[in-house]
């Protein structure tokens, strides 16, 4: 297994390390949480830069990849709703999207066809990143009223849903012919 999806599969490792940390209300919990979602979000970066710099792209890879950014940003996005900061739609808007572009993407794979993230996506990936790595660092700063850290922190988060929205509908698109009923 190359290093890249070695940082591919760590990123999947750390998921329930943040999730834990995350259930506590103390500050130092957040904060490792934050860290261990930085650093987790960090790989995500790496294994792509590394992989294509060094001609270590694989199948496995476009497959990993997506999928275990899903399951970090999911997990966050889970953590938001258990403590009251957002609620279910837009974390039914993220998956829905995710479970469409996941079934093109195994349509694709049955013609032989491996549809790698396109620049949407990433941008998606990126902009769900940021707006929990911020609602997280809200959640630490005790001068930020709750209510108000909470208002911002939805904002973001529905501002990378409409960034998962455009990605969606741009891979339905792109990949209209595969979705032919036959």
């Amino acid at each position: 297994m190359n290093l890249p999806n070695k940082l591919t599969l760590l990123r999947v490792v750390l998921v329930p390390v943040f999730m834990v940390f995350m259930m506590f209300d103390s500050l130092w919990a957040k904060l490792a949480g934050l860290l261990v979602f930085i650093a987790a979000s960090l790989t995500d970066m790496l294994d792509g830069k590394i992989a294509r710099s060094r001609g270590l792209v694989t199948t496995f890879g476009k497959f990993a990849d997506p999928l275990a950014d899903k399951m970090l940003t999911t997990a966050a996005f889970l953590v938001f709703m258990e403590k009251g900061i957002i609620g279910a739609w837009p974390i039914f808007i993220v998956l829905a999207r995710e479970f469409a572009v996941s079934g093109i993407r195994l349509a694709a794979a049955a013609d032989g066809t491996v549809i790698a993230a396109s620049f949407w996506g990433k941008f998606k990936t990126v902009t769900q990143m940021i707006s929990i790595i911020a609602g997280i660092l809200l959640m630490c700063i005790e001068l930020i009223p709750t209510d108000v850290a909470n208002m911002i922190t939805a904002l973001l988060i529905w501002l990378s849903v409409l960034f998962t929205i455009i990605s969606g509908v741009e891979y339905v698109l792109k990949n209209r012919k595969l979705l032919t009923f036959k």
